[in-house]
């Protein structure tokens, strides 16, 4: 039997995507088929994937089926961040005003810099002998 999903939602940070969709449910949070405590073992970032469900005030209606992929474990937390938020926007369109104001609809643009020729990193230049 197959869950019927109430909303989707896209979440991109980094280099990391998250596909999110919300069931209505008790509020019990899968990312890539584990429980996300297993999956993202620290603190911080159980408390940035919570986050959107605490700026909208709806804490244990539903339940969240993710899958991310790209990026690190950083970046992939914050995607499902995004993802859960977009969803939550979508599913009630009240609740975009609040996920708006706290940045969490806004998708974070910075990225790791590309690595310049005659450097050793993006901006760290070899180092310099006179003799």
């Amino acid at each position: 039997m197959a869950v019927q999903a109430i909303s989707i939602g896209t979440g991109r940070r980094k280099n990391a995507v998250a596909r999110v969709r919300l069931v209505q449910g008790s509020g019990k949070i899968l990312v890539n088929g584990l429980p996300f405590e297993q999956y993202f073992p620290r603190l911080p970032l159980q408390t940035i994937i919570r986050q959107p469900f605490k700026t909208a005030n709806v804490e244990g209606r539903f339940d969240v089926l993710a899958s991310v992929g790209g990026g690190g474990i950083s970046g992939q937390a914050g995607a499902v961040r995004h993802g859960i938020a977009r969803a939550l926007a979508r599913s009630d369109e009240a609740l975009r005003p609040a996920l708006h104001k706290d940045g969490l609809l806004t998708r974070d643009p910075r990225m790791k810099e590309r690595k310049k020729y005659g450097h050793k990193r993006a901006r760290k230049g070899f180092q310099y002998s006179k003799r």
